[in-house]
């Protein structure tokens, strides 16, 4: 299914869409009524459709853990998930630069990704309101 397609058929259903990459839709959540941020929730076209999670922890929150701690923090938010049949599908470390001096680090997240492919949209739609409900950062 084409994201252009994918996009108003979750906004029919009353989902919030933040932004598309290719066939990924990204959900939204909405902190706040005048402030719409990612949700760490997307979609990618199917059918089959693939509801995907991302779970993060930040090394300025927990600047005594390493680089697996920081990961296990990750894996302890997405236990749930994993508890439901979603399966652990990457493990990215992400460095944020400073836009003024790109040697100079402002933070690393540590993102942990989890997966469960659905034949069809009432099953995603399922699967992304319980991710929506979701802690996604430690």
């Amino acid at each position: 299914m084409a994201a252009a397609v994918l996009k108003r058929t979750l906004r029919d259903a009353g989902f919030e869409v933040f932004r598309t990459r290719g066939n990924e839709v990204v959900l939204a959540e909405r902190p706040r009524e005048n402030l719409i941020m990612d949700s760490g929730v997307r979609l990618r076209g199917g059918p089959p459709f693939e509801v995907l999670i991302v779970f993060s922890a930040q090394r300025a929150h927990f600047p005594h853990d390493d680089d697996p701690q920081l990961f296990e923090r990750a894996r302890r938010l997405a236990a749930p998930a994993l508890d439901t049949g979603f399966t652990e599908a990457t493990s990215t470390i992400s460095s944020v630069t400073d836009p003024g001096d790109s040697e100079r680090t402002l933070d690393t997240f540590y993102e942990l990704s989890v997966a469960k492919t659905l034949g069809n949209l009432d099953d995603a739609f399922d699967a992304i309101r319980f991710a929506l409900g979701l802690e996604k950062r430690a």
